[in-house]
């Protein structure tokens, strides 16, 4: 039966109404615009609304950290937070290039793995002038593998024996989105989530100097095409006012709060916008690049802080 826009439009009204439920996930929202998109059902022009939906997200999740705590944390986890970004970014680009996966997606993943998610790759997207497809499935890849590590993290760590501390460092690192790695913290106790939290906010800040530097670094060719990453200025003021003026605190929050729904409601939009055909130009291989780079970074770190332990 063939719905009219009215249906349609009722239907994504629902669904965008949805997104603002805290039991409603990133990578269930995602889900289900790539499900709606799939059927037939899709929302005309929305992909116009998409990129900007992103960097405001980005802004206002800003007021939601605590520059205290980032700078606190960088003291005792800066060298191998920094070394685990780089080391993954690049390793992403060698292994996206031997799996034969597209440029933009290769950088989407190798950042999201690296950084913090579905932040980061939010924040690379407009830099790299990622389609949508190919932010869809950078987005699909990282949330699928948060899910199975908020799972699995918590039983490895008992597994090994790790103790609260060196279990906060290394689901901090290893571990894509905040939000699982707050829950894996939470999980293990409450030492492992104060740890986590605070590195993760650490790992969280390399997203400006990289968005910057892929700006920056682009073929001499492209640079007319650059487009000023204004949102990461805007974050990093969201940061700095959080701190200067505390009073605002329970304003930061909704904020915060709103930057997070936001970005819920702009994965439904960019999952509906993708096709079958788009579907198959990532594929398995997006899969392989990011199970292969989290496996990767994931036994690097907890050799590394098995060994410094």
């Amino acid at each position: 039966m063939k719905l009219t826009d009215k249906t349609k439009q009722l239907i994504y009204g629902l669904a965008l109404a949805a997104c603002f439920l805290p039991m409603i996930s990133p990578a269930m929202a995602l889900l289900a615009g790539i499900g709606l998109s799939l059927i037939g059902i899709r929302l005309p022009n929305s992909q116009r609304y998409t990129p900007w939906l992103l960097q405001a997200s980005i802004v206002l999740m800003g007021f939601g950290m605590n520059l205290s705590q980032a700078i606190q944390a960088s003291q005792t986890g800066f060298v191998l937070t920094a070394c685990s970004v780089i080391v993954t970014i690049t390793l992403g680009l060698l292994l996206g290039k031997l799996l034969k996966v597209d440029t933009n997606t290769s950088w989407l993943i190798a950042s999201g793995t690296a950084i913090c998610g579905g932040s980061a790759i939010a924040a690379v997207a407009p830099v790299i002038d990622a389609k949508n497809h190919q932010t869809s499935f950078a987005l699909l890849v990282v949330f699928v593998l948060n899910a199975v590590a908020l799972i699995l993290f918590p039983v490895l760590g008992h597994y090994f024996n790790l103790s609260q501390e060196t279990f906060g460092f290394w689901s901090a690192i290893a571990i894509h989105d905040t939000s699982s790695v707050v829950g894996a913290g939470a999980t293990y106790g409450p030492q492992a989530l104060e740890v986590a939290t605070a590195v993760k906010l650490t790992r969280a800040l390399w997203i400006i100097p990289l968005s910057v530097a892929i700006a920056l670094f682009k073929p001499a060719e492209n640079r007319k095409k650059i487009k000023v990453p204004w949102f990461i200025a805007l974050f990093v003021g969201a940061i700095v006012l959080g701190h200067f003026l505390p009073q605002w605190a329970n304003t930061y929050q909704h904020f915060s709060w709103l930057g997070h729904r936001g970005m819920v409601v702009a994965l439904l939009l960019i999952g509906s916008n993708i096709s079958l055909a788009e579907a198959k130009q990532a594929g398995i291989r997006s899969f392989m690049l990011g199970i292969l780079l989290w496996f990767f970074i994931a036994s690097l770190s907890l050799w590394a802080l098995n060994m410094g332990s």
